[in-house]
């Protein structure tokens, strides 16, 4: 089974439903966030639907609170995991989101070629707690861009994330994370 149906059997299939199980979750301290962990999408019909699973996005690392790395990918040997740069990610997002033939592609092959380009040199954003949908929780604030992946707490090892993106849309686009120190990140 995939890791979404392992951590989450009772997914939600609908922005509805993924707020109202958002909502009904506890905050989470940021001191439980420090570790790997391995994420997946939670398909509601957003218009990134896909574009993480297509990418090989494997997961985040939250070093402390000042050193996050927000989009881990692994290596060609699949044995260890990179950081990548983010504001080269979400750099070309919007027109991916609109060209329906561009969700298709399979990314992975491409940001592994482009690794020595993409690969983050430093942290590229920091763990805060903040205040969403009237609950304060843990929050990777990315460092460049306009965007907030807040957290709440399915069980220890598990959250439900809601990506919060500035002009884009005005629903979140939701992920799981489960936690996972089962690679190095180099």
């Amino acid at each position: 089974m995939g890791l979404l149906a392992d951590v989450l059997a009772d997914a939600p299939t609908t922005t509805t439903d993924a707020v109202a199980l958002f909502d009904s979750l506890p905050a989470v301290g940021t001191g439980a966030m420090i570790g790997t962990w391995h994420g997946a999408e939670v398909p509601t019909g957003h218009r990134l639907d896909g574009m993480l699973a297509a990418s090989g996005w494997w997961g985040k690392q939250f070093v402390d609170g000042e050193h996050v790395h927000p989009l881990l990918f692994p290596t060609a040997d699949g044995r260890a995991l990179w950081p990548l740069n983010p504001a080269l990610a979400f750099a070309g997002l919007d027109l991916m989101t609109r060209l329906p033939v561009l969700q298709r592609i399979r990314f992975a092959r491409m940001i592994t070629v482009l690794r020595p380009v993409l690969q983050a040199r430093g942290p590229k954003a920091r763990l805060r707690t903040t205040r969403y949908r009237g609950v304060d929780t843990a929050t990777m604030v990315y460092d460049q861009l306009p965007v907030n992946d807040v957290f709440r707490r399915v069980d220890d090892d598990t959250v439900l994330g809601a990506m919060d993106m500035r002009g884009f849309s005005s629903s979140p686009y939701f992920f799981v994370l489960h936690r996972d120190h089962s690679l190095p990140v180099v």
